[in-house]
């Protein structure tokens, strides 16, 4: 191996590596982000067993490294095929995906088909075709379908993706370059590529990039033994932490008075789901609504990003009230209420109908007969479908209410 293809391929390992955390990293909950992002990351380490493969020790390690590096390299191909069928399930949800990202899901389709025909030269070789450019394509394709993913889920979001990526990244390689610079600076002007500086020098890289990506989680962890006795200052520190990630993502172009129906209740629908969980919910480009900004102004509070969060949440707790059947019962059976509870239990209250773990909160005597309806009475994708009929009706109510802020404000 060239040098120059040594610096190609280490190059393209932590490019990989790094994508594939960062799309682990901006949602830890969502599948396709999972999916897309261990593919990455089973490619680059295919690719660090290929660059070792080639400088090991003996030849049976060798042949070793080689045999596990042809498995990572085709465990990206499991990743995505499953990533597709997730996507796109039916032709309906392909028409679906065509309608809204029409650019990223025909580069999507496109980046597959040659994504898989790499695969296919890498199984079935050809003498004429260097082994070492396949590796490079199958990994341009990977870095394509990578960004795709990521411009798909900024956009469902409401999200701008390019300061939170180029954030990442810089951090990324700057960290990166930092310590690993140092062992380049060693098999440079000292004793060569040895496969030890080549193994610690990869490995060196990989903790740099996943220290920078899952960086927030890391200081969470470390905060809670550094500042074991002092839980207020572990709290606002990591209320700044969640500031400064929903800064980096939030899109200032994004005008949601202009906004279609269908786009304003899956916004409506998402922060719905994150009511539990603040700085998530801090992220929603419904933070940004006349009908926040009006009411913080009104109470004199200021309008930073969790501010705005803790009154959206107010604000859709009180739409979600706005769905309960008239009367002084607090819990019903029949269809006019099928709305309110699929939204006031799961999200205001958050209770786990199905979940076999039942938190001892939770354990009370006015609860335990809803828990035992939903468990009965409504399968999982009855309620699914109710949350997403009551959503659209939260969705209309937050609409109307922004609109008289905005008209009262003329």
């Amino acid at each position: 191996m060239t040098t120059t293809q040594l610096v190609l391929q280490i190059g393209l390992y932590g490019l990989a590596l790094w994508l594939g955390l960062y799309l682990i990293a901006r949602d830890v909950g969502s599948l396709r982000l999972w999916l897309a992002g261990l593919g990455l990351v089973n490619y680059a380490i295919g690719l660090a067993l290929d660059i070792l493969s080639q400088y090991a020790l003996s030849g049976e390690s060798s042949l070793s490294l080689f045999i596990w590096q042809r498995l990572f390299v085709f465990l990206p191909a499991a990743c995505w095929i499953a990533l597709l069928v997730y996507l796109i399930p039916g032709e309906q949800a392909l028409q679906e995906r065509l309608e809204q990202h029409p650019r990223p899901t025909a580069v999507l389709l496109i980046a597959t088909l040659f994504f898989m025909l790499g695969i296919t030269f890498l199984m079935f070789p050809f003498s004429w075709l260097p082994r070492t450019l396949v590796l490079f394509a199958i990994g341009g394709d990977l870095l394509l379908l990578g960004i795709v993913i990521a411009v798909m889920d900024a956009f469902d979001q409401g999200e701008a993706l390019l300061p939170h990526f180029l954030r990442s990244l810089d951090y990324a390689f700057f960290t990166a370059l930092l310590f690993g610079g140092q062992i380049v600076l060693v098999m440079a002007y000292g004793i060569g590529v040895t496969y030890a500086l080549l193994l610690l020098l990869l490995t060196t890289i990989a903790a740099a990039i996943l220290l920078q990506t899952f960086a927030d989680p890391f200081q969470s962890f470390f905060d809670r033994f550094a500042f074991f006795n002092t839980p207020r200052l572990r709290q606002e520190r990591s209320n700044l932490r969640a500031q400064s990630d929903a800064l980096t993502r939030s899109d200032d172009a994004l005008q949601l008075d202009k906004i279609d129906g269908d786009t304003f209740t899956r916004y409506t629908r998402q922060a719905l789901s994150q009511m539990g969980n603040l700085p998530h919910l801090a992220r929603s480009p419904l933070t940004r609504l006349p009908l926040i900004a009006h009411r913080l102004q009104q109470n004199g509070q200021p309008t930073d990003t969790l501010t705005r969060a803790g009154e959206l949440r107010l604000v859709l707790t009180e739409s979600i009230e706005r769905l309960k059947p008239p009367g002084e019962a607090d819990f019903g059976t029949t269809d006019e209420w099928r709305h309110y509870n699929a939204l006031h239990y799961p999200y205001v209250r958050g209770l786990k109908p199905y979940s076999r773990r039942l938190l001892l909160g939770e354990a009370e005597t006015a609860v335990l007969p809803i828990l035992d309806w939903f468990r009965t009475q409504v399968p999982q994708r009855t309620l699914y479908n109710w949350q997403n009929a009551a959503a659209a009706l939260v969705a209309r109510d937050l609409r109307e209410r922004s609109r008289r802020v905005g008209v009262n404000g003329r």
